[in-house]
C-alpha cells in the first residue's frame, strides 16, 4: 500500500516568508525520506545552483486527505547538509536544549484576517462595517463572518493531534485567533506553522485567503498579533521570576521588536489595545503595555507573562529563540532557576 506525504516548508520570501508544499506518494513502513526542491523559485537559491534539501522535523496526520495520509513539516537544508539561512529553527534548538532545565513553556495566539477578493470578510463593497465594538466573541450574521471555515479549521487541527486550546472571534470583522500551546519552544512553533498552513488549506475551500497582516486595514482597526504567552520553572513556581523576565526584556527592547514581525511599527503605536514599538513597559491587566502580567498571576504570585509585541507574520522560531534566550539567560543570572 501507499500514502501520501505533504511535505510543507518556509521558504525565503522577503520581508515575511511563505509556506510552500509539495506531496510524494511513499510505501508504508518505508522512513520520510530527504526530498530536494527548485530553491530558485522560493527565494532560497539562484538558477545556476538551486537545489535545496529538505528534512522532515515533525509529522501528524493529515486532516483533510485523511486514510493513512500525512503532513509533514520539514527544515530546509543546504546540499552539504548544513541548515539553509532561512532555516530559523535550527537557531532555535541550541538555546532550547542549553535552557532545557528551566522548562520554558509557551502559549502562542495566533490572530488572522479573512478576505474575499480584496476587501475583509464583513466588509460590504464600496464602504464600511460599523465601528468595533460588538465583533470581539460576538454572535449573530451581522457582526460575525467566516465562522464555517474557522470550525473547520479547528476539527482539521484537532484531527491532526495539534495542540489547540482554543479560538474566538476578534476585534474586527473577520478577523479571527486561535491558540497554540502550552508547549515548549520547538513544539509550539512547529505546530504553529502547521495549523497555519492548515488554515491557508482549509480557507482555500471557500474560496477565501486568510491573511496574517499585521495591519490589515488602514485607520481605526484593530491589527493582528501573536500574543506569545511564556513561562518557566520558576516563574510558575514564584512572582520574583516573573518580575525578572519582565525586566530582562526592557533590557533588548529593539532587538526583539524587530525580529517580531515585519510591519510592526504601524500595528504598535499605542492605540488599539497595543504600547508603542519603540517604548517599553509591563503591567498587570494592562493591554496597553508590552508585556501583561495577568491578573491571576498578581495574585496567586506565581505563573506567565504575556508578551504582546509580536506580530500576526511573525516567525514562531525567533520569537521563542529570542524569549529564552533573554529570560531564561536573566533568570539564571539572578540565581531563579
Amino acid at each position: 500500500m501507499s500514502y501520501k506525504a505533504e511535505y510543507i516548508w518556509i521558504d525565503g520570501t522577503e520581508p515575511t516568508a511563505k509556506l510552500r508544499s509539495k506531496t510524494r506518494i511513499l510505501h508504508d513502513g518505508a522512513e520520510l525520506p530527504l526530498w530536494g526542491f527548485d530553491g530558485s523559485s522560493t527565494n532560497q537559491a539562484g538558477g545556476a545552483s538551486s537545489d535545496c534539501v529538505l528534512r522532515p522535523v515533525f509529522t501528524c496526520p493529515d486532516p483533510i486527505r485523511g486514510g493513512n495520509d500525512v503532513l509533514v513539516l520539514c527544515e530546509v537544508l543546504n546540499t552539504d547538509m548544513t541548515p539553509h539561512r532561512t532555516n530559523t529553527r535550527a537557531l532555535l534548538t541550541g538555546p532550547a536544549e542549553q535552557y532545557a532545565d528551566q522548562e520554558s513553556i509557551f502559549g502562542i495566539e495566533q490572530e488572522y484576517t479573512f478576505f474575499a477578493g480584496s476587501r475583509p470578510l464583513g466588509f460590504p463593497e464600496g464602504g464600511f462595517p460599523a465601528p468595533q465594538g460588538g465583533y470581539y466573541c460576538g454572535v449573530g450574521a451581522d457582526e460575525i463572518f467566516g465562522r464555517e471555515i474557522v470550525e473547520k479549521h479547528l476539527d482539521n487541527c484537532l484531527k491532526a493531534g495539534l495542540e489547540l486550546s482554543g479560538i474566538n472571534a476578534e476585534v474586527m470583522p473577520g478577523q479571527w485567533e486561535f491558540q497554540v500551546g502550552p508547549l515548549g519552544a520547538v513544539e509550539v512553533s512547529d505546530q504553529l506553522w502547521v495549523a497555519r498552513w492548515l488554515l491557508y488549506r482549509t480557507a482555500e475551500e471557500f474560496n477565501v485567503s486568510a491573511t496574517l497582516d499585521p495591519k490589515p486595514v488602514k485607520g481605526d482597526w484593530n491589527g493582528a498579533g501573536a500574543h506569545t504567552n511564556f513561562s518557566t520553572k520558576a516563574m510558575r513556581e514564584g512572582y520574583d521570576a516573573i518580575i525578572t523576565a519582565c525586566e530582562s526584556l526592557g533590557e533588548r527592547v529593539l532587538e526583539h521588536v524587530k525580529n517580531y514581525g515585519f510591519g510592526v511599527e504601524g500595528r504598535l503605536t499605542g492605540l488599539h489595545e497595543t504600547a508603542p514599538w519603540d517604548r517599553y513597559s509591563y503591567g498587570v491587566s494592562d493591554r496597553g503595555a508590552s508585556v501583561r502580567i495577568p491578573w491571576q498571576v498578581a495574585a496567586e504570585r506565581k505563573g506567565y507573562i504575556e508578551d504582546r509585541r509580536p506580530n500576526a507574520n511573525c516567525d514562531p522560531y525567533v520569537v521563542t529563540r529570542l524569549m529564552v534566550e533573554t529570560c531564561c539567560a536573566a533568570l539564571e543570572k539572578a540565581g531563579q532557576v
